[in-house]
């Protein structure tokens, strides 16, 4: 995801592995972009890709490089973020990424949400990995189960949009527990209210500097709770 929602960092926060899903099918969504503030609400911020195939996987998308979309997100971002107390951290973030014309497109996001994470302190003990070099195969749950598995890990950390296709019985068997995220979305001050969550991490950059980790606090909630909170809505 590009600069991400805070949300993210929540899930990062909780891991010893991060899995990045690049060679899934992509998908439209929030993979390619994220929303930021503006006086008359969220708008978007979108990294153009060229032309693809319907079935292309993440992994296989380029960016296109000649319509200044790097400088014209930097100037976007410096507009809405203007007389944040620390913007200049927002931007040197992004800039770092941004200005890289050496990074592929899943570098890219992969190099935005690293910068954003060490520069709250989320990096220490922490081991990212692109799906598409861990030589797993399968689909939805198989899949799921057996990059746990590769890794070691015994327990999966995922948001509620996983609830509706993951095995949980079958990852309990082969001693994997799976947790659902319980986002407390903690407001922060943010221009332009009403406040809302929902957008770039470097909205909390830019108005809470080095301390918007103390926002970065979610838990989880074991698969059984969250599957019985959604039966009931």
């Amino acid at each position: 995801m590009y600069f991400p929602w805070v949300g993210m960092f929540e899930q990062w926060r909780l891991a010893d592995d991060f899995v990045f899903f690049d060679d899934v099918q992509f998908a439209r969504g929030f993979i390619n972009r994220v929303q930021y503030k503006t006086p008359n609400g969220s708008a978007w911020l979108t990294v153009p890709l060229r032309q693809h195939s319907r079935d292309a996987r993440i992994c296989d998308l380029e960016c296109v490089e000649d319509s200044g979309w790097r400088d014209k997100h930097l100037r976007t971002l410096a507009l809405a973020l203007a007389g944040a107390p620390h913007l200049q951290d927002a931007l040197g973030l992004a800039e770092s990424v941004l200005l890289r014309r050496d990074l592929g497109f899943c570098e890219l996001l992969i190099e935005g949400m690293q910068v954003v994470a060490d520069y709250f302190g989320l990096l220490q003990g922490k081991r990212l990995h692109r799906s598409s070099q861990l030589a797993v195969t399968g689909r939805k749950s198989d899949l799921i189960q057996g990059l746990v598995s590769r890794l070691g890990g015994d327990r999966y950390v995922t948001g509620m949009g996983a609830l509706s296709y993951l095995n949980h019985a079958a990852m309990e068997q082969a001693g994997i527990k799976v947790c659902y995220m319980d986002y407390r979305k903690r407001e922060y001050p943010q221009k332009f209210p009403p406040f809302t969550p929902y957008v770039t991490v470097l909205d909390l950059v830019a108005n809470c500097g080095r301390d918007g980790r103390f926002f970065i606090d979610s838990d989880v909630t074991h698969w059984r709770q969250a599957l019985a909170a959604r039966d009931q809505v």
